[in-house]
């Protein structure tokens, strides 16, 4: 690949002038420009972004930072995200934490070394002290998505209300009992039972709550749930990873839905509207909280001093499907 000496040797103009007309000066002479840019193009010339970022011009790089890329939600933040930053001049380098936090201490270290412009990031524990310190020390414009975040600019879902709309939609099938896949620290939790308790002071004592994510004990769970509670039972799983998994066990033990569990995801994955019976979930604007990320993140970029911190909230909205309406059945009796 040509370099700018090349480019320098072969226009017959100096090595400080190419760099000058490359990196966008328009103080160079209209003719030397013009012949410095076609010797570029003709020879594919590619700038060496490590290099700019040391000379303080910029990567024009962004670092990503997600929970897991294996789940389809977050495959689709970032196909969206990097629609978004193409739009603008920018790239993507993609890395992912797996829920730990140490794993997302040697990301950021890793995008220091790359010198990106600026950071999206899910954080892990977003309330953590030992985070905000980690994200103060890489000295870079950074936003968080998906969830509100201390102290940091970020775009986020109200995941309170939401949760609040999976209740509504439980009691209002004739629910009897509840089940919810996840911790009660999640505030898909916190809104879900709050608003189950305004209506029911009981509500706890009609709750089973699953943290575990291995099969086997969520099996035995469910059985032992269902063999004594005839009536029926809605069941909030925290995202749809979990629902799914959740759907092919009621239905490995015989449980039918929606007339014995109505079962209820987040995130509505692609996958949800395949199985059968389909899953309902909770929708997410994933592309406008992409693209709303991004360009905070860029506008900070070329604006770092005297702002003020954003908080974005976005609502999300529950998309009932077979796995959790009324059935034909419930509807005749």
């Amino acid at each position: 690949m040509i370099t700018m000496t090349e480019i320098a040797r072969l226009t017959g103009v100096s090595q400080p002038t190419v760099s000058r007309v490359l990196n966008g000066n328009t103080s160079v002479k209209p003719e030397v420009r013009e012949k410095v840019l076609a010797c570029a193009r003709e020879h594919n010339f590619q700038p060496n972004a490590m290099a700019r970022g040391l000379v303080g011009s910029g990567t024009k790089l962004i670092g990503v930072v997600l929970t897991d890329i294996s789940n389809s939600f977050f495959a689709d933040l970032e196909k969206y995200m990097e629609q978004a930053a193409r739009k603008k001049g920018y790239s993507l380098i993609l890395f992912n934490s797996d829920y730990d936090r140490e794993k997302e201490k040697h990301c950021l270290d890793v995008m220091r070394r790359y010198r990106v412009d600026g950071l999206v990031i899910v954080p892990v524990a977003e309330h953590d002290a030992a985070f905000r310190e980690d994200i103060k020390a890489l000295d870079i414009p950074a936003v968080a998505i998906t969830r509100e975040t201390d102290q940091m600019d970020c775009v986020y879902i109200e995941h309170a209300e939401a949760g609040a709309q999976v209740a509504e939609h439980l009691k209002s099938v004739g629910c009897e009992h509840y089940i919810f896949v996840g911790t009660i620290e999640d505030k898909k939790y916190l809104g879900f039972a709050e608003k189950m308790k305004e209506t029911d002071l009981h509500f706890e004592q009609k709750l089973t709550l699953i943290e575990t994510k291995n099969s086997r004990e969520i099996q035995g769970i469910l059985k032992a749930h269902f063999d004594t509670h005839p009536g029926k039972t809605g069941i909030f799983a925290y995202n749809d990873r979990r629902a799914v998994q959740v759907h092919g066990i009621l239905q490995k033990l015989g449980i039918s839905m929606p007339e014995r569990a109505a079962l209820v995801g987040f995130d509505n994955t692609y996958t949800c509207e395949y199985l059968y019976p389909a899953l309902s979930s909770v929708s997410q604007p994933n592309r406008e909280m992409a693209e709303e990320a991004v360009n905070i993140l860029i506008k900070n970029i070329g604006q770092p001093e005297g702002r003020e911190l954003v908080a974005h909230p976005m609502g999300a909205r529950l998309i009932v499907r077979e796995s959790s309406e009324i059935s034909e059945k419930e509807r005749t009796k």
